[in-house]
Protein backbone atom coordinates (compact mmCIF):
# COMPACT_ATOMS: atom_id res chain seq x y z
CA UNK A 1 0.00 0.00 0.00
CA UNK A 2 1.55 3.74 -1.15
CA UNK A 3 1.53 6.21 1.57
CA UNK A 4 -0.29 9.28 -0.43
CA UNK A 5 1.44 11.64 1.97
CA UNK A 6 4.48 11.24 -0.33
CA UNK A 7 2.60 12.57 -2.46
CA UNK A 8 0.94 16.01 -0.79
CA UNK A 9 3.99 18.54 -2.31
CA UNK A 10 6.05 17.91 -5.13
CA UNK A 11 8.53 18.98 -7.52
CA UNK A 12 7.80 19.80 -11.19
CA UNK A 13 10.45 18.48 -13.22
CA UNK A 14 10.03 18.99 -16.70
CA UNK A 15 6.71 18.61 -19.11
CA UNK A 16 5.58 16.08 -21.80
CA UNK A 17 2.71 14.11 -23.28
CA UNK A 18 1.36 10.89 -23.08
CA UNK A 19 -1.48 8.67 -23.73
CA UNK A 20 -4.57 7.81 -21.83
CA UNK A 21 -4.50 3.89 -21.00
CA UNK A 22 -8.26 3.84 -21.72
CA UNK A 23 -8.76 5.52 -25.00
CA UNK A 24 -4.96 6.53 -25.95
CA UNK A 25 -6.17 10.01 -26.37
CA UNK A 26 -2.71 12.11 -26.48
CA UNK A 27 -2.62 14.14 -23.03
CA UNK A 28 -0.31 16.79 -21.67
CA UNK A 29 2.30 15.02 -18.96
CA UNK A 30 4.67 16.28 -16.43
CA UNK A 31 7.43 14.49 -14.41
CA UNK A 32 7.43 15.23 -11.10
CA UNK A 33 9.66 14.10 -8.29
CA UNK A 34 8.75 13.22 -4.51
CA UNK A 35 11.79 12.57 -2.88
CA UNK A 36 14.05 10.93 -4.99
CA UNK A 37 11.29 9.34 -6.67
CA UNK A 38 9.97 10.67 -10.84
CA UNK A 39 6.56 9.77 -11.42
CA UNK A 40 4.33 10.59 -15.10
CA UNK A 41 1.15 12.45 -13.94
CA UNK A 42 -1.04 12.86 -16.45
CA UNK A 43 -5.27 13.62 -16.72
CA UNK A 44 -7.78 12.33 -19.27
CA UNK A 45 -10.91 15.03 -19.43
CA UNK A 46 -12.86 11.72 -19.92
CA UNK A 47 -11.15 8.78 -17.51
CA UNK A 48 -9.41 11.07 -15.31
CA UNK A 49 -6.20 11.06 -13.59
CA UNK A 50 -3.44 8.55 -14.05
CA UNK A 51 0.34 8.56 -11.81
CA UNK A 52 3.10 6.01 -12.57
CA UNK A 53 6.08 5.96 -11.14
CA UNK A 54 9.13 6.05 -13.70
CA UNK A 55 12.77 6.22 -11.76
CA UNK A 56 13.13 5.12 -7.90
CA UNK A 57 16.29 6.74 -6.66
CA UNK A 58 19.84 7.07 -8.00
CA UNK A 59 21.31 7.38 -9.56
CA UNK A 60 18.72 10.30 -10.05
CA UNK A 61 16.81 10.93 -12.55
CA UNK A 62 18.13 14.00 -13.53
CA UNK A 63 21.73 13.57 -13.31
CA UNK A 64 21.24 10.43 -15.73
CA UNK A 65 19.99 12.90 -18.59
CA UNK A 66 22.54 12.99 -21.21
CA UNK A 67 21.44 15.27 -24.44
CA UNK A 68 21.85 14.22 -28.00
CA UNK A 69 22.02 16.03 -31.28
CA UNK A 70 19.10 14.56 -32.98
CA UNK A 71 19.34 12.45 -36.25
CA UNK A 72 15.81 13.12 -38.49
CA UNK A 73 14.64 10.53 -40.71
CA UNK A 74 16.66 10.42 -43.64
CA UNK A 75 13.41 9.50 -45.71
CA UNK A 76 10.67 9.57 -44.06
CA UNK A 77 7.43 7.09 -44.90
CA UNK A 78 4.82 8.76 -43.67
CA UNK A 79 3.57 12.29 -43.26
CA UNK A 80 2.75 14.18 -39.91
CA UNK A 81 -1.43 14.25 -39.89
CA UNK A 82 -2.19 13.50 -36.22
CA UNK A 83 0.79 14.02 -34.40
CA UNK A 84 3.18 11.44 -31.99
CA UNK A 85 1.92 7.95 -31.80
CA UNK A 86 -0.48 7.97 -34.33
CA UNK A 87 1.83 8.70 -37.50
CA UNK A 88 4.63 6.21 -37.10
CA UNK A 89 6.32 5.15 -39.86
CA UNK A 90 8.68 6.97 -39.24
CA UNK A 91 7.98 10.47 -39.71
CA UNK A 92 9.77 13.68 -40.55
CA UNK A 93 9.50 14.23 -36.86
CA UNK A 94 11.20 11.22 -35.26
CA UNK A 95 14.55 12.69 -33.64
CA UNK A 96 16.51 9.21 -33.89
CA UNK A 97 17.71 6.84 -36.91
CA UNK A 98 17.15 3.23 -36.60
CA UNK A 99 19.75 1.04 -34.42
CA UNK A 100 17.91 -1.94 -33.90
CA UNK A 101 14.88 -3.17 -36.10
CA UNK A 102 12.46 -6.26 -35.69
CA UNK A 103 11.36 -8.70 -38.13
CA UNK A 104 7.92 -10.21 -36.72
CA UNK A 105 8.68 -13.64 -38.89
CA UNK A 106 6.06 -15.58 -37.30
CA UNK A 107 2.85 -15.23 -35.01
CA UNK A 108 3.19 -18.75 -34.00
CA UNK A 109 4.94 -19.72 -30.19
CA UNK A 110 5.67 -22.66 -28.38
CA UNK A 111 4.81 -21.35 -25.18
CA UNK A 112 1.83 -19.81 -23.18
CA UNK A 113 3.68 -17.04 -21.76
CA UNK A 114 2.21 -14.66 -18.63
CA UNK A 115 4.19 -11.47 -19.68
CA UNK A 116 4.55 -11.27 -23.55
CA UNK A 117 5.19 -7.96 -26.19
CA UNK A 118 3.17 -9.97 -29.03
CA UNK A 119 0.23 -11.72 -27.34
CA UNK A 120 1.89 -14.77 -29.26
CA UNK A 121 0.45 -17.98 -30.10
CA UNK A 122 -1.73 -18.83 -32.72
CA UNK A 123 -1.85 -21.68 -34.70
CA UNK A 124 -1.15 -21.95 -38.36
CA UNK A 125 1.72 -20.17 -40.76
CA UNK A 126 -1.07 -18.82 -42.99
CA UNK A 127 -0.18 -14.83 -42.42
CA UNK A 128 3.31 -15.47 -42.04
CA UNK A 129 5.41 -13.08 -44.69
CA UNK A 130 6.83 -14.82 -47.85
CA UNK A 131 10.67 -14.26 -48.50
CA UNK A 132 9.53 -12.04 -51.58
CA UNK A 133 7.84 -9.88 -48.51
CA UNK A 134 10.75 -9.59 -46.34
CA UNK A 135 13.12 -8.42 -48.91
CA UNK A 136 10.67 -5.71 -49.61
CA UNK A 137 11.81 -4.81 -46.02
CA UNK A 138 14.97 -5.31 -45.93
CA UNK A 139 15.19 -2.76 -48.99
CA UNK A 140 12.42 -0.59 -47.29
CA UNK A 141 15.56 -0.42 -44.75
CA UNK A 142 18.09 0.22 -47.27
CA UNK A 143 16.66 3.13 -48.28
CA UNK A 144 15.95 4.63 -44.79
CA UNK A 145 19.72 4.79 -44.49
CA UNK A 146 20.42 0.93 -43.42
CA UNK A 147 21.72 -1.63 -43.21
CA UNK A 148 20.72 -1.97 -39.57
CA UNK A 149 21.07 -4.53 -36.96
CA UNK A 150 18.47 -7.26 -37.62
CA UNK A 151 16.57 -8.57 -34.66
CA UNK A 152 14.60 -11.85 -35.76
CA UNK A 153 11.06 -12.31 -34.08
CA UNK A 154 8.20 -12.89 -33.40
CA UNK A 155 6.19 -14.80 -31.66
CA UNK A 156 8.49 -17.48 -31.40
CA UNK A 157 10.80 -17.17 -35.11
CA UNK A 158 12.04 -20.52 -34.42
CA UNK A 159 8.43 -22.01 -35.16
CA UNK A 160 9.45 -20.65 -38.81
CA UNK A 161 11.76 -23.28 -40.96
CA UNK A 162 12.86 -19.99 -43.02
CA UNK A 163 15.53 -18.58 -40.62
CA UNK A 164 18.57 -19.77 -42.70
CA UNK A 165 17.04 -18.42 -46.04
CA UNK A 166 16.15 -14.23 -44.33
CA UNK A 167 19.26 -14.74 -43.15
CA UNK A 168 21.10 -15.51 -46.43
CA UNK A 169 19.24 -13.21 -48.07
CA UNK A 170 20.12 -10.15 -46.10
CA UNK A 171 23.25 -11.16 -45.98
CA UNK A 172 23.29 -10.14 -50.17
CA UNK A 173 21.61 -7.81 -49.77
CA UNK A 174 24.21 -5.85 -47.19
CA UNK A 175 23.09 -6.68 -43.96
CA UNK A 176 25.88 -7.99 -41.64
CA UNK A 177 24.42 -8.10 -37.93
CA UNK A 178 21.56 -11.19 -37.15
CA UNK A 179 19.95 -11.44 -33.84
CA UNK A 180 17.65 -14.57 -32.86
CA UNK A 181 15.26 -12.96 -30.21
CA UNK A 182 13.77 -16.57 -28.86
CA UNK A 183 12.66 -19.15 -25.93
CA UNK A 184 15.53 -21.48 -26.87
CA UNK A 185 13.32 -24.40 -27.26
CA UNK A 186 13.84 -25.48 -30.66
CA UNK A 187 17.63 -24.73 -30.46
CA UNK A 188 18.13 -26.83 -27.29
CA UNK A 189 16.89 -29.82 -29.30
CA UNK A 190 17.52 -29.19 -32.76
CA UNK A 191 21.26 -28.74 -33.39
CA UNK A 192 20.94 -28.95 -36.87
CA UNK A 193 18.99 -25.93 -37.50
CA UNK A 194 20.61 -23.90 -35.36
CA UNK A 195 24.00 -25.08 -37.46
CA UNK A 196 21.77 -23.96 -40.74
CA UNK A 197 21.58 -20.51 -39.13
CA UNK A 198 25.25 -20.04 -38.27
CA UNK A 199 26.20 -21.02 -41.58
CA UNK A 200 23.65 -18.47 -42.76
CA UNK A 201 25.31 -15.28 -40.65
CA UNK A 202 23.55 -15.88 -37.31
CA UNK A 203 25.42 -13.90 -34.76
CA UNK A 204 23.96 -14.08 -31.86
CA UNK A 205 20.98 -15.75 -29.56
CA UNK A 206 18.97 -13.05 -27.88
CA UNK A 207 18.10 -15.98 -25.50
CA UNK A 208 14.68 -15.30 -23.26
CA UNK A 209 16.05 -16.45 -19.65
CA UNK A 210 14.50 -15.05 -16.31
CA UNK A 211 15.92 -17.15 -13.90
CA UNK A 212 18.06 -20.13 -12.86
CA UNK A 213 15.01 -22.22 -11.56
CA UNK A 214 12.59 -23.86 -12.67
CA UNK A 215 9.95 -22.33 -10.07
CA UNK A 216 10.41 -19.05 -12.08
CA UNK A 217 9.81 -20.32 -15.86
CA UNK A 218 6.81 -22.45 -14.13
CA UNK A 219 5.30 -18.95 -12.97
CA UNK A 220 6.22 -16.74 -16.35
CA UNK A 221 6.20 -19.61 -18.80
CA UNK A 222 3.64 -21.41 -17.78
CA UNK A 223 6.82 -24.53 -18.19
CA UNK A 224 9.77 -25.67 -16.39
CA UNK A 225 12.07 -25.34 -18.87
CA UNK A 226 15.47 -24.24 -17.58
CA UNK A 227 17.05 -27.35 -18.40
CA UNK A 228 16.40 -26.26 -22.31
CA UNK A 229 17.88 -22.78 -21.77
CA UNK A 230 21.20 -24.61 -20.25
CA UNK A 231 21.04 -26.92 -23.28
CA UNK A 232 20.43 -23.64 -25.69
CA UNK A 233 23.93 -22.32 -24.01
CA UNK A 234 25.62 -25.20 -24.78
CA UNK A 235 24.82 -25.50 -28.61
CA UNK A 236 25.28 -22.43 -29.00
CA UNK A 237 28.71 -22.91 -27.30
CA UNK A 238 29.89 -25.73 -29.36
CA UNK A 239 28.75 -23.88 -32.86
CA UNK A 240 30.41 -20.48 -31.42
CA UNK A 241 27.20 -18.19 -31.35
CA UNK A 242 27.36 -15.72 -29.03
CA UNK A 243 24.48 -15.73 -26.87
CA UNK A 244 22.94 -12.57 -24.16
CA UNK A 245 21.14 -13.66 -21.75
CA UNK A 246 17.83 -11.34 -21.43
CA UNK A 247 15.64 -11.50 -18.31
CA UNK A 248 12.16 -9.79 -17.59
CA UNK A 249 12.16 -8.86 -14.87
CA UNK A 250 9.30 -8.88 -12.51
CA UNK A 251 9.10 -7.70 -8.45
CA UNK A 252 8.01 -10.39 -6.48
CA UNK A 253 8.99 -13.06 -9.01
CA UNK A 254 12.70 -12.63 -10.07
CA UNK A 255 14.21 -9.74 -9.16
CA UNK A 256 16.51 -11.08 -6.53
CA UNK A 257 17.79 -13.37 -9.04
CA UNK A 258 19.91 -10.86 -10.93
CA UNK A 259 22.88 -11.33 -9.18
CA UNK A 260 22.72 -15.13 -9.93
CA UNK A 261 21.63 -15.09 -13.65
CA UNK A 262 24.98 -12.33 -14.09
CA UNK A 263 27.37 -15.08 -12.18
CA UNK A 264 25.61 -17.92 -14.65
CA UNK A 265 26.38 -15.37 -17.74
CA UNK A 266 29.96 -15.24 -16.76
CA UNK A 267 30.25 -19.26 -15.72
CA UNK A 268 29.44 -19.32 -19.56
CA UNK A 269 31.65 -16.85 -20.93
CA UNK A 270 32.93 -16.29 -23.55
CA UNK A 271 30.02 -18.03 -25.01
CA UNK A 272 27.34 -15.50 -22.93
CA UNK A 273 28.12 -12.20 -24.44
CA UNK A 274 26.58 -10.51 -21.64
CA UNK A 275 22.94 -9.87 -19.78
CA UNK A 276 20.26 -7.53 -21.16
CA UNK A 277 18.21 -6.80 -18.56
CA UNK A 278 13.79 -5.77 -19.59
CA UNK A 279 11.97 -4.30 -16.45
CA UNK A 280 8.11 -5.43 -17.30
CA UNK A 281 6.09 -3.74 -19.42
CA UNK A 282 2.44 -3.97 -19.27
CA UNK A 283 1.25 -4.71 -23.01
CA UNK A 284 -1.73 -6.52 -23.03
CA UNK A 285 -5.28 -6.58 -21.66
CA UNK A 286 -5.21 -5.27 -17.86
CA UNK A 287 -9.03 -3.59 -16.97
CA UNK A 288 -6.77 -2.29 -13.91
CA UNK A 289 -4.48 -0.72 -14.04
CA UNK A 290 -0.62 -2.38 -12.99
CA UNK A 291 0.73 -1.11 -9.50
CA UNK A 292 3.63 0.58 -9.03
CA UNK A 293 4.52 -1.71 -6.78
CA UNK A 294 4.43 -4.40 -9.48
CA UNK A 295 7.00 -2.23 -11.40
CA UNK A 296 11.22 -2.10 -11.31
CA UNK A 297 12.57 0.91 -12.44
CA UNK A 298 16.03 1.09 -14.18
CA UNK A 299 17.97 2.35 -11.34
CA UNK A 300 16.54 -0.06 -9.15
CA UNK A 301 17.99 -2.45 -11.22
CA UNK A 302 21.52 -1.11 -11.00
CA UNK A 303 21.53 -0.74 -7.26
CA UNK A 304 20.40 -4.77 -7.59
CA UNK A 305 22.86 -5.72 -9.66
CA UNK A 306 25.49 -4.36 -7.38
CA UNK A 307 24.06 -5.18 -4.29
CA UNK A 308 23.63 -8.98 -5.65
CA UNK A 309 26.83 -8.84 -6.89
CA UNK A 310 28.63 -8.33 -3.39
CA UNK A 311 30.39 -5.30 -5.02
CA UNK A 312 32.00 -6.60 -8.02
CA UNK A 313 30.31 -4.54 -10.37
CA UNK A 314 30.09 -0.88 -9.07
CA UNK A 315 27.51 1.79 -10.22
CA UNK A 316 29.84 4.09 -11.38
CA UNK A 317 30.45 1.46 -14.24
CA UNK A 318 27.33 2.23 -15.90
CA UNK A 319 26.22 4.61 -18.32
CA UNK A 320 23.42 6.11 -19.90
CA UNK A 321 22.77 5.22 -23.53
CA UNK A 322 24.48 7.31 -26.28
CA UNK A 323 21.66 6.44 -28.83
CA UNK A 324 18.15 6.11 -27.79
CA UNK A 325 17.05 8.86 -24.73
CA UNK A 326 18.92 8.66 -21.67
CA UNK A 327 16.14 7.67 -19.45
CA UNK A 328 15.51 4.06 -21.67
CA UNK A 329 18.48 2.02 -20.49
CA UNK A 330 22.06 1.53 -19.18
CA UNK A 331 25.10 -0.15 -20.08
CA UNK A 332 28.19 -1.08 -18.90
CA UNK A 333 30.97 -3.32 -20.77
CA UNK A 334 33.80 -4.83 -19.22
CA UNK A 335 36.58 -7.86 -19.61
CA UNK A 336 36.44 -10.94 -17.66
CA UNK A 337 39.94 -10.88 -16.27
CA UNK A 338 41.78 -14.84 -16.18
CA UNK A 339 41.06 -14.64 -12.13
CA UNK A 340 37.90 -13.88 -12.12
CA UNK A 341 38.11 -10.02 -11.83
CA UNK A 342 35.53 -8.55 -13.67
CA UNK A 343 37.32 -5.29 -15.26
CA UNK A 344 35.43 -2.24 -15.91
CA UNK A 345 35.90 -0.81 -19.92
CA UNK A 346 33.31 1.73 -19.23
CA UNK A 347 33.45 4.65 -16.33
CA UNK A 348 31.00 7.44 -15.10
CA UNK A 349 32.18 10.37 -14.08
CA UNK A 350 30.01 12.59 -12.70
CA UNK A 351 32.21 15.56 -11.83
CA UNK A 352 33.06 15.92 -15.43
CA UNK A 353 30.60 18.33 -17.17
CA UNK A 354 31.47 16.86 -20.67
CA UNK A 355 30.19 13.50 -18.86
CA UNK A 356 26.52 14.66 -19.20
CA UNK A 357 26.21 18.01 -21.02
CA UNK A 358 28.29 17.23 -24.24
CA UNK A 359 25.21 16.28 -26.64
CA UNK A 360 26.23 13.11 -28.43
CA UNK A 361 26.58 12.83 -31.97
CA UNK A 362 26.01 9.67 -34.35
CA UNK A 363 24.45 7.75 -31.27
CA UNK A 364 22.62 5.12 -33.22
CA UNK A 365 25.28 4.23 -35.42
CA UNK A 366 27.52 3.97 -32.75
CA UNK A 367 25.10 1.63 -30.66
CA UNK A 368 25.12 -0.50 -33.94
CA UNK A 369 28.09 -1.07 -33.97
CA UNK A 370 29.07 -1.89 -30.48
CA UNK A 371 26.22 -4.19 -30.58
CA UNK A 372 28.08 -6.40 -33.16
CA UNK A 373 31.08 -5.81 -31.85
CA UNK A 374 30.48 -7.12 -28.19
CA UNK A 375 27.09 -9.46 -28.82
CA UNK A 376 29.80 -11.33 -31.08
CA UNK A 377 31.96 -14.37 -30.76
CA UNK A 378 35.09 -13.20 -31.79
CA UNK A 379 36.10 -16.90 -32.30
CA UNK A 380 35.17 -20.45 -31.46
CA UNK A 381 35.56 -20.54 -27.53
CA UNK A 382 39.50 -22.10 -27.06
CA UNK A 383 38.74 -25.40 -25.12
CA UNK A 384 42.63 -25.21 -22.86
CA UNK A 385 42.63 -22.54 -20.41
CA UNK A 386 42.91 -18.98 -20.73
CA UNK A 387 46.09 -17.73 -20.28
CA UNK A 388 46.68 -16.48 -16.39
CA UNK A 389 49.31 -13.92 -17.02
CA UNK A 390 48.76 -11.02 -19.49
CA UNK A 391 52.33 -10.20 -20.43
CA UNK A 392 51.76 -7.16 -22.88
CA UNK A 393 49.42 -4.75 -24.15
CA UNK A 394 48.81 -7.07 -27.03
CA UNK A 395 48.29 -9.62 -25.03
CA UNK A 396 45.18 -7.41 -22.72
CA UNK A 397 43.65 -6.69 -26.56
CA UNK A 398 42.98 -9.85 -27.61
CA UNK A 399 41.45 -10.68 -24.10
CA UNK A 400 39.43 -7.43 -24.39
CA UNK A 401 38.31 -9.25 -27.87
CA UNK A 402 37.70 -12.60 -26.79
CA UNK A 403 36.51 -11.84 -23.17
CA UNK A 404 34.41 -8.97 -23.21
CA UNK A 405 30.83 -9.27 -21.36
CA UNK A 406 27.86 -7.16 -21.36
CA UNK A 407 25.64 -6.04 -18.97
CA UNK A 408 22.61 -3.39 -19.95
CA UNK A 409 19.47 -2.71 -19.24
CA UNK A 410 15.88 -1.84 -20.95
CA UNK A 411 12.82 -0.11 -20.23
CA UNK A 412 10.10 -0.23 -22.41
CA UNK A 413 7.15 1.72 -22.31
CA UNK A 414 3.31 1.05 -21.70
CA UNK A 415 0.38 3.38 -22.15
CA UNK A 416 0.52 4.27 -18.47
CA UNK A 417 4.29 5.42 -18.11
CA UNK A 418 4.19 6.29 -21.82
CA UNK A 419 6.79 9.38 -22.51
CA UNK A 420 6.52 10.70 -26.63
CA UNK A 421 9.82 12.75 -25.74
CA UNK A 422 11.25 9.16 -25.17
CA UNK A 423 9.21 7.42 -27.95
CA UNK A 424 10.70 9.99 -30.24
CA UNK A 425 14.27 9.31 -29.24
CA UNK A 426 13.50 5.34 -29.85
CA UNK A 427 15.70 3.50 -32.22
CA UNK A 428 14.45 -0.52 -31.47
CA UNK A 429 12.24 -0.18 -34.48
CA UNK A 430 9.89 -2.55 -36.04
CA UNK A 431 8.88 -3.48 -39.50
CA UNK A 432 5.10 -3.99 -40.11
CA UNK A 433 3.39 -5.96 -42.42
CA UNK A 434 3.26 -2.93 -45.04
CA UNK A 435 6.59 -2.17 -44.76
CA UNK A 436 6.24 0.73 -42.18
CA UNK A 437 8.98 1.73 -39.25
CA UNK A 438 7.19 1.88 -35.93
CA UNK A 439 9.35 2.64 -32.92
CA UNK A 440 9.13 -0.65 -30.52
CA UNK A 441 6.94 0.72 -27.79
CA UNK A 442 4.28 2.23 -30.26
CA UNK A 443 3.90 -0.81 -32.28
CA UNK A 444 3.47 -2.98 -29.08
CA UNK A 445 1.22 0.12 -27.50
CA UNK A 446 -2.03 -1.55 -26.42
CA UNK A 447 -4.71 -0.04 -23.95
CA UNK A 448 -5.83 -1.70 -21.06
CA UNK A 449 -8.52 -3.56 -23.08
CA UNK A 450 -5.05 -4.75 -25.34
CA UNK A 451 -6.41 -3.13 -27.86
CA UNK A 452 -3.48 -1.42 -29.80
CA UNK A 453 -2.11 1.17 -32.80
CA UNK A 454 -0.08 -0.97 -34.95
CA UNK A 455 0.03 -4.98 -34.59
CA UNK A 456 -1.73 -7.00 -36.83
CA UNK A 457 -4.30 -8.21 -34.54
CA UNK A 458 -4.86 -4.70 -33.78
CA UNK A 459 -8.81 -3.31 -33.58
CA UNK A 460 -7.39 0.34 -32.43
CA UNK A 461 -7.80 2.10 -35.72
CA UNK A 462 -5.62 5.66 -35.18
CA UNK A 463 -8.79 7.45 -33.37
Amino acid sequence: MINQDIFAEGTLLSSTESVCPVCLKRLPANRVRYGEDVYLEKECPQHGFYRTVIWRGTPGFTEWARPKVPVFPQQPFTSIDKGCPFDCGLCADHRQEPCCVLFDVTERCDLKCKFCFASAGKKDSSSEPSLKKIEGWYRRLLQAGGPFNIQLSGGEPCMSDDLPEIITLGRSLGFTFFQLNTNGLRISRDVAYLAKMKDAGLCTVYLQFDGTNDEIYSRMRGRAIFAQKMQAIRNCADLGIGVVLVPTLVPGINTDEIGRIIDLALAHAPTVRGVHFQPVSYFGRYPQAPSDAERITLPEVIRAITEQTQGRIQRESFLPPGGENAHCSFHANFVLMPEGELRPLTRRETSSCCSTSTPIQDGSRKSRLVTAKHWTVARPPVTSEPKQILGSWDDFLERVNTYSFSISGMAFQDAWNLDLERLRECYIIHVSREGKLIPFCAYNLTNQLGLSLYRPQSQFLNT
